[in-house]
């Protein structure tokens, strides 16, 4: 470990920071020139170019048969998205959950996620089956474009019956706003590597392990994109593209980033039994929730934001424990299980049912 790695360390920090402010002005600018609502901008262009460093890093440890890490990736990076960035973006500021989220996006997130558990069940991703995710993925973002434009002309329309005819967007303006949005990405990308890069030089400098490593800083690093354009866009109070973001991002990796590893893998991607047995069903346990913590008055408070932030810190402790067989294991296994498991499924319910009750009065 020399000077240059915690030179290259701030270098992708700040390069990540710059480049998710690009972005989310770019992305805003460009939704409101080609009237499509900020929701759509972030479940497309700012979730897909975000998941960018996933998809890179998925392709190439597929076509070099590490399947392990194609996986963990985007498991790992699918549930950093929900706890740690919808977490840490809520605490910024009160998220408002759009209701094609509620209604589309989410239920269709948590049905992508069933259906890589379907398709992984028999302990491999065939060809066969990343050509089916990633049919998925066509379909979604066209079927989301379509009705989004569909939608912005009925409101065009309206609005220039009543206030006259709406000035349009000069191709010169299209441009820049592209131009912004493709900076943006190629910072994040690069910042990204350069921050994975330089903190597991530090990790193993300090004798950290390898699997540590593999569990922690390549999920979270290759969510820090998603992380950095969500809090860049709730401090902008973008809160559609802050939350359509993490939505789209974990649709995207799901679907695109698995489908092409599947694809161009040349023996398909094998599933480890120990991600069938714990980090997929941690992964749709965590996008379950999303469902009764969206629904409570269709915002995620700060509270909710702090609660997700715990428990990615609670599943991060665990993955370091496992890792290392420590002897606390089996006692902070059975804490989680008796104790705070049931008692934030309690806490949801009581919250579902209140608002339940409130919406009937």
């Amino acid at each position: 470990m020399t000077v240059w790695t915690f030179v290259f360390l701030v270098g992708g920090l700040g390069l990540l920071v710059t480049g998710a402010d690009v972005l989310v002005r770019g992305a805003s600018q460009l939704a409101s020139s080609l009237k499509i609502s900020p929701l759509v901008i972030g479940l497309t262009i700012v979730a897909f170019g975000s998941s960018a460093p996933e998809l890179a890093i998925n392709v190439q440890s597929a076509w070099q048969g590490e399947p392990e890490l194609a996986v963990g990736n985007v498991v790992g990076s699918n549930i950093a998205n929900i706890l740690l960035i919808l977490g840490a973006a809520a605490v910024v500021t009160p998220l408002v959950v759009a209701q094609q989220l509620l209604r589309l996006d989410v239920p269709l997130m948590i049905l992508a996620s069933f259906l890589f558990l379907g398709l992984a069940w028999d302990g491999l991703l065939s060809r066969l089956d990343g050509f089916i995710l990633f049919s998925g993925i066509v379909a979604y973002t066209s079927f989301a474009v379509i009705k989004s434009r569909r939608e912005s002309q009925a409101v065009q329309a309206e609005y220039e019956a009543e206030f006259g005819e709406m000035e349009s967007t000069s191709n010169q303006n299209s441009m820049m706003q592209f131009g912004l949005i493709i900076a943006g990405l190629a910072m994040l990308v690069f910042g990204s590597d350069l921050l994975v890069e330089s903190a597991s030089d530090i990790a193993r400098s300090l004798n950290i392990s390898e699997l540590v490593i593999g569990l922690t800083i390549v999920a979270i690093g290759t969510s820090l994109p998603e992380l950095a354009a969500s809090i860049a866009a709730s401090l902008k109070k973008e809160v559609d593209i802050a939350v359509g973001n993490v939505v789209g991002s974990n649709i995207f990796n799901l679907l695109s980033v698995l489908g092409v590893s599947s694809l161009i893998a040349p023996n398909g991607i094998a599933v480890p039994e120990a991600a069938l047995n714990f980090d997929i069903p941690i992964m749709i346990a965590a996008t379950i929730a999303c469902l009764p913590i969206f629904f409570t008055d269709a915002r995620i408070d700060r509270w909710e934001g702090w609660l997700f932030l715990g428990f990615y810190c609670a599943y991060i402790a665990y993955l370091a424990l496992n890792a290392t067989q420590h002897t606390l294991l089996p006692m902070y296994s059975a804490l989680m299980f008796w104790f705070v498991l049931p008692l934030t499924t309690i806490t949801l319910l009581v919250l579902v049912w209140r608002t339940f009750r409130q919406r009937r009065v």
